[in-house]
């Protein structure tokens, strides 16, 4: 049984990440800001496999004391960290203003960064060859109106994945990055039927990327059979061109 820490596992990909790890065995320790009913569900189904805790990624300064204290210590060992928590700001730039700017930058860049750095102390301390898979978005490599400040934190994202593979790649500590498309999520919502129209018409499969997709391709950058992947960007996102 393999030990995986998720963030943003109480809905949309999260939770189905969390789901489909969980039957394959794993123990996961999800990290949401809030618990849904269908993760208290996932709770009584898997009582020995699931551990939760609350926690708002916006305060990156307490991560070391609520997740790898209070939540997860050196004892247990980490074989994987999935980086699925993200806030998006969605406005065109002429419209930016600074704290939403810096509390999405909080969640989607400074408290991976600060996970990513105790993650890999964990799998040092214990000699686990571990893996790290970051959620990334397409909107960085394809542009969309109103997406560049989010975009940008997603693009910190893979070049910091990328340089993490370089320098642990010594100790067998992998680090990757899994371009998501567009997917219908709580995040994608707000989006009325035209606008999604118009991002699905850019794609070669012309539809949403599915969930169970991205997520089973999360399972397998965790797993031992893609052991010779590190520093990629791997995309799953219908064939957005």
């Amino acid at each position: 049984m393999k030990n995986i820490l998720v963030t943003g596992s109480s809905k949309g990909l999260g939770l189905q990440i969390t789901k489909d790890l969980l039957l394959e065995g794993n123990k996961v320790f999800a990290v949401s800001r809030t618990k849904t009913d269908e993760l208290i569900e996932l709770e009584k189904e898997f009582p020995k496999q699931l551990e939760h805790k609350c926690f708002d990624l916006v305060n990156a300064k307490d991560i070391k004391k609520e997740l790898f204290r209070e939540f997860i210590n050196l004892k247990t060992p980490l074989h994987g960290y999935v980086n699925n928590a993200a806030l998006a700001y969605d406005d065109i730039i002429t419209n930016i203003h600074l704290e939403p700017l810096e509390k999405m930058f909080a969640v989607n860049v400074f408290s991976p960064y600060m996970i990513t750095k105790y993650a890999i102390r964990n799998m040092l301390f214990n000699y686990v060859q571990g893996s790290i898979v970051h959620v990334s978005s397409i909107s960085v490599h394809t542009g969309y109106k109103g997406l560049s400040m989010y975009a940008s934190t997603k693009g910190a994202l893979e070049a910091f994945s990328k340089n993490t593979a370089r320098e642990w790649g010594v100790k067998k500590v992998r680090s990757n990055c899994l371009v998501a498309g567009f997917m219908e999520t709580n995040m994608s919502s707000t989006l009325d039927s035209s606008q999604k129209s118009r991002i699905y018409k850019r794609t070669s499969l012309k539809e949403a990327t599915s969930l169970e997709s991205v997520s089973s391709t999360v399972s397998f950058l965790l797993s031992e059979k893609s052991k010779s992947i590190t520093g990629q960007n791997v995309f799953v996102d219908s064939g957005t061109i």
